[in-house]
């Protein structure tokens, strides 16, 4: 069977498409800097995204992350965050944190959707960590998180 050019022309493309998505989503998983961050006696190695950039990515296209990883989200000025999940295969728990790393709400969030997950204040950094992981530590609205940002001055 002949296929019209066009047709052709657009099957290709689309094939290049997706194979440069598999591509990219295998091996342009950003690795970013990090910080030690400690919840009472729980330690957390965290990625620091500060960018734009990096924060847009976020854990984009991971499929594994360590019991204890998580990635810290740095903004430069306090503000309503919302975070989504477009892209993210992971299924993962936030925390929005204050200044001196109060956390103000923690909320769980589904994999591959586009619903928006707030903080309940103005808050200048978010922590992500594998699903359940605030929750099994009884880390919630309240408590506070040392070390990097966090540290007293």
């Amino acid at each position: 069977m002949k296929l019209p050019r066009s047709l052709l022309a657009r099957s290709i493309a689309f094939v290049a498409a997706a194979i440069a998505c598999t591509a990219f989503a295998q091996s342009d998983v950003q690795k970013l800097p990090g910080v030690r961050l400690n919840a009472g006696i729980h330690n957390i190695s965290a990625e620091v995204a500060r960018s734009p950039d990096q924060r847009a990515m976020g854990l984009m296209f991971r499929t594994s992350m360590g019991s204890s990883e998580g990635m810290l989200f740095v903004f430069e000025e306090p503000a309503t965050q919302c975070f989504w999940m477009k892209n993210t295969v992971l299924p993962l728990s936030i925390a929005f944190l204050a200044d001196d790393g109060t956390v103000v709400n923690v909320t769980d969030m589904k994999p591959q959707t586009t619903e928006s997950h707030c903080s309940g204040k103005p808050v200048r950094y978010a922590l992500e960590m594998n699903q359940g992981w605030f929750a099994k530590r009884g880390v919630l609205a309240g408590s506070r998180l040392t070390g990097g940002p966090f540290t007293a001055r």
